[in-house]
Order: structure tokens, then C-alpha cells, then sequence
């Protein structure tokens, strides 16, 4: 398995995919069409976000969504991952830690002291989160009217 940045062919592959992404990572609560993940994800790459993949005899396994953002009350740059998916027949095997682990690394590269993410509660990936060291620094409650 290799872990890399796609070609702009593997890019476009990734955008189609990524409502499925996000449905998973939601468990099912939302499902985005294809033009709302464009919306989302281009100002991100725009901006100097960028995707890593692993890829095993040129199919790709998953990905992971990798940039900065900047804490609302500090102003302080931290490195942040925004998506981290694995195709369903490759689940099980590492592939989410190797992911993880290169992005923590690359974003360390890149001079952040720290890295975070969301997850929704349930999501069976906070677990892999806990096991690497992520701690959770903040909830979002809501109140459905």
C-alpha cells in the first residue's frame, strides 16, 4: 500500500465518492449531494487543504482531508483533518491508522503544534482518535424543536 497525494483524475474520484464518505461519517444523518461537497471541500483546496490516499495496485482504499483552520477565540493556526474515509472492503485492515499517522506527520511538517477534528457521536473512528492520543476538547449539544 502506498499512501500519496491523487492525480487530478484520482481527485475527481474522491469528490464523487465523498457524499458516501460524509453519510458514513454522519451515520446516516446527512447526505450530501455531489455539488454540496463541492461547495465545501474547493474553498479547502483552495486554500491549501489537500487530500492524501492509500492505494493498493492503483485502487484506492480511502482517503484523508488534511489542512489548517484557526481557533475562534485564539486566532492560533492548528492543523485540522476534515474528512477520513475507508472503503467498506478495506475496513479492518490499519489502512484508517496509516492515514492518520501520515497526516499527523505531514501537518507536524508543516510547523502545527496541534491537530484536531470533529467526529459524530457513534462514529466507530473515535476509537482509532482515542487510541492515537486525540482527546476531546469541546461538545456540540443540540436541541431538536
Amino acid at each position: 500500500m502506498e499512501i500519496r497525494k491523487p492525480t487530478d483524475l484520482e481527485l475527481e474520484m474522491i469528490l464523487t465518492l465523498s457524499p458516501e464518505a460524509v453519510y458514513d461519517g454522519t451515520l446516516g444523518q446527512v447526505k450530501p449531494t455531489s455539488e454540496k461537497i463541492e461547495q465545501l471541500v474547493k474553498p479547502l483546496l483552495n486554500k491549501g487543504s489537500y487530500y492524501l490516499i492509500a492505494v493498493n495496485d492503483n485502487q484506492i482504499m480511502g482517503w484523508i482531508l488534511l489542512g489548517e483552520n484557526k481557533d475562534q477565540f485564539t486566532d492560533k493556526l492548528y492543523g485540522f483533518i476534515y474528512e477520513l474515509f475507508v472503503s467498506k472492503e478495506f475496513r479492518g485492515n490499519g489502512i484508517s491508522k496509516q492515514l492518520l499517522t501520515t497526516a499527523i506527520d505531514q501537518l507536524k511538517q508543516d510547523g502545527h503544534t496541534e491537530v484536531r477534528l470533529s467526529a459524530f457521536v457513534g462514529n466507530h473512528a473515535i476509537k482509532i482518535y482515542e487510541k492515537m492520543g486525540f482527546k476531546v476538547r469541546t461538545v456540540t449539544m443540540g436541541l431538536p424543536l
